[in-house]
């Protein structure tokens, strides 16, 4: 570890984490906007090819966003996020699991926002899962392709 450098997780919590990170051509408060505004997220929000069926949009700390993610073959997959700590242009903290109450699966979603001195921004998506074995299973259905994705779509959307 380098010296005076604090990790925001837990070494032992490592085991547990996806991290998904991507370089944007935009502003840091456009970058964050994009996560913030709800008018804005649901136009990029999501692997390719899939689309989203909006229930309930609030993104403030305690609030949350209802939907559902709709896959190219019809598949619908329901999703709750749920906002717990919001900085602008720095960072979003949310419990992203299926639209239903205690959900096994949900896991811990920070998403934070890096200024870099060409006016880019770095925007990294980190997930916390409860368990070992669950952070294996999403990676084996393709969490981190899809996470990569998603950071895609949010990069053009900023980008236009």
């Amino acid at each position: 570890m380098t010296e005076g450098f604090v990790s925001a997780w837990p070494a032992a919590q490592l085991d547990k984490e996806v991290i998904v990170t991507r370089v944007v051509a935009a502003g840091l408060d456009r970058a964050f906007a994009a996560w913030a505004d709800p008018a804005q997220i649901v136009q990029w929000f999501g692997p390719e090819g899939f689309t989203l069926d909006t229930h309930e949009i609030d993104i403030r700390p305690g609030g949350r966003w209802r939907f559902d993610m709709i896959a190219p073959d019809g598949t619908a997959f329901s999703n709750r996020i749920t906002f717990l700590r919001i900085e602008p242009s720095r960072l979003i903290e949310a419990d992203h699991g299926t639209d239903a109450d205690d959900d096994p699966d949900r896991f811990r979603l920070l998403v934070t926002f890096d200024a870099q001195d060409n006016g880019k921004t770095v925007v990294t998506l980190r997930q916390m899962h409860p368990t070992p074995e669950r952070r294996g299973i999403v990676i084996g259905f393709g969490a981190v392709e899809f996470g990569g994705q998603t950071l895609d779509k949010l990069a053009r959307h900023v980008e236009r």
